[in-house]
């Protein structure tokens, strides 16, 4: 299926956690929503991955990158 229009939207773990605990989960209704408003806007999910990425110089922080095609 050919698309014409391309979207790209990060989901970030929270950096509270991250900072505190050094590390916390994607937030799954967060994710979940922001896909669910896409799809009503008549967007579809055709890919997504994990991205792990520094954060304040010695911390880890996850990312959750979608890419929605129209």
């Amino acid at each position: 299926m050919a698309y014409s229009e391309y979207k790209v939207v990060r989901v970030n773990e929270g950096g509270c956690s991250t900072l505190l605990f050094g590390g916390a989960s994607i937030p799954e209704k967060k994710l979940e929503k922001m896909i669910n408003e896409h799809a009503k806007d008549g967007w579809t999910m055709v890919f997504q991955f994990t991205e792990h990425s520094r954060f304040l110089l010695l911390l880890s922080r996850e990312s959750v990158l979608v890419t929605f095609a129209k």
